[in-house]
């Protein structure tokens, strides 16, 4: 008697993931930027031609770039009001950007999970006091916030970090909250239940990979969100100090030099406008892929 395998039709998981990204067009372009920024990030070392913290003399400060009048072949984008080259600050500025970005979104994402989780399951007096002061965070500006954190901790890169991540950590823990909420009293959760699940195993196992379609999109904009409000601290002085390469410190350095070298300034907000606005449009492709309303359209 022999045995007919039946081989199945449908895609796996990844390819119906990517199937359902690649039709939002705005985001295979967003990951095609955002891959392009990583790979500099990581080979910033290889790539950028010159060292970032090198001044090369008066003579060479504030040189306009490549195309304009007055410039100098070997600093392609010009020089800061130091002498050093533009452009190897810029890329080497996308190791920090990206950095800020990972570790700020993994601390308010970690943070938030387990806050918003014991909150869904949990409820009652403890979900009421959790949610209240998640409230109170999130009534006050986040810049303002993340200022008033860094002020109290002291500026600073890391200090930076962490004050962002308490700034977002409200966001995750409110989605967290809701699609716990959502899950915990569906059949699959109350028969684990009856099977003998514990708290933990029913939180951690059974509910928590449910939700994490949503998450994962919050991720990506903590993760542009990030990158801003670090940007916005290092132009106000709190977050990374000089001569770190970071755009929003580059952006500082320059302010003054806006009318008479506006280059200096336009490359970093430029660099700035193109990673968050890809890092979004990834977003929104997440969102279009992990939406179970559009997979049944």
């Amino acid at each position: 008697m022999s045995t007919v395998s039946v081989k199945s039709d449908r895609p796996s998981a990844l390819a119906e993931f990517w199937y359902y990204f690649s039709r939002n067009k705005g985001a295979v372009i967003g990951l095609a930027i955002f891959l392009f920024v990583l790979f500099l990030a990581i080979f910033a070392g290889l790539v950028a031609p010159h060292d970032p913290d090198a001044a090369y003399g008066s003579d060479m400060q504030r040189l306009p770039p490549f195309w304009a009048q007055g410039s100098n072949s070997s600093f392609l984008l010009g020089t800061d009001a130091n002498g050093r080259d533009l452009l190897s600050r810029l890329i080497y500025g996308t190791r920090f950007s990206l950095f800020i970005g990972l570790v700020v979104a993994s601390l308010s994402a970690i943070a938030g999970i387990l806050i918003g989780l014991l909150a869904g399951y949990v409820r009652g007096r403890t979900d009421t006091i959790i949610m209240r002061i998640m409230d109170i965070i999130l009534a006050i500006p986040s810049l303002l916030l993340a200022l008033v954190l860094v002020a109290i901790l002291g500026p600073g890169l890391t200090n930076a970090m962490i004050a962002i991540s308490i700034v977002n950590q409200p966001h995750f823990v409110r989605l967290t909250r809701a699609s716990v909420m959502t899950e915990r009293d569906k059949e699959y959760v109350i028969a684990s239940r009856v099977a003998g699940a514990g708290p933990l195993r029913l939180m951690f196992k059974t509910i928590l990979p449910n939700c994490l379609g949503p998450l994962i999109v919050q991720g990506t904009l903590a993760f542009s969100s990030a990158i801003l409000d670090a940007a916005a601290l290092g132009f106000l002085g709190q977050g990374a100090q000089p001569p770190t390469p970071e755009w929003g410190t580059m952006l500082a350095d320059s302010r003054e030099f806006f009318q008479s070298n506006p280059w200096l300034v336009t490359f970093p907000g430029l660099c700035i406008l193109i990673t968050v606005l890809a890092i979004n449009l990834m977003g929104d492709g997440l969102r279009d892929a992990f939406d179970p309303k559009l997979k049944r359209s």
